[in-house]
């Protein structure tokens, strides 16, 4: 779950909350901006939680190196990257036991954002280029839209994670762009969905949290 809320004590109240309905947390740019992001991550991991750090790392080579240096030994499971060739790499240079991510495209862009910002190929072309790039470069996975999953395991197979945000349950109408539904995801080869909204905002949020978990166990059980 994307634990987006405005200050690490907010988050605390969520989990609490959530209980064990929920076992994997994201932690990213809001929750960093706020203070006290490192001592949540350990918090999540002390409870016994997974933590998925999405900062998404873009900078020089050398200064994404020593930030994701800077998470060994803290728990993170997974950490987003997103940049060229060198950056992954960098990441990957210094990843230790935590999974590196590669950003393809946000799932707040569409074909025509992506136009306005200088590209000639739609977002399929381009998660596609940049998560063959990614995993020749070492990356354990990429994060991409639902809508092109399938696509990445048709050309790209089965050896790397795809991790899906924008998952949206019900009709959307938020800035996400890109999205599918939770079947969806997992039907078109997410190994991994990032629900956030859906979930935080709604009126009983352990329910929502239990009967997404429940689709899920649903689309898995095998038939009679």
């Amino acid at each position: 779950m994307a634990l987006d809320t405005p200050d690490a004590e907010e988050a605390r109240k969520l989990v609490g909350q959530l209980g064990d309905a929920v076992v994997f947390y994201k932690i990213g740019l809001e929750l960093f901006m706020a203070g006290g992001y490192f001592d949540l991550l350990e918090w999540l991991h002390d409870k016994g939680k997974k933590v998925f750090v999405d900062l998404k790392f873009f900078d020089v080579p050398q200064t994404v190196g020593s930030a994701v240096r800077q998470l060994q030994g803290k728990g993170a499971v997974f950490a987003t990257v997103h940049g060229n060739d060198q950056i992954l790499k960098a990441a990957c240079d210094h990843k230790d036991t935590t999974k590196i991510l590669a950003v393809t495209v946000l799932t707040s862009l569409d074909d025509g954002d992506l136009r306005d910002l200088g590209f000639q190929v739609d977002a399929r072309q381009l998660v596609l280029s940049r998560a063959r790039r990614a995993m020749e470069i070492g990356c354990d996975g990429v994060i991409s839209s639902g809508l092109e999953a399938s696509g990445l395991r048709d050309q790209l197979g089965q050896n790397f994670l795809i991790v899906c945000p924008g998952i949206r349950p019900v009709a959307n109408a938020d800035d996400q762009k890109r999205t599918v539904d939770v079947e969806e995801a997992f039907m078109n080869g997410a190994d991994y969905i990032v629900v956030g909204r859906p979930i935080r905002q709604a009126d009983d949020p352990r329910r929502a949290a239990e009967t997404m978990q429940a689709r899920i166990q649903k689309l898995f059980e095998p038939a009679s």
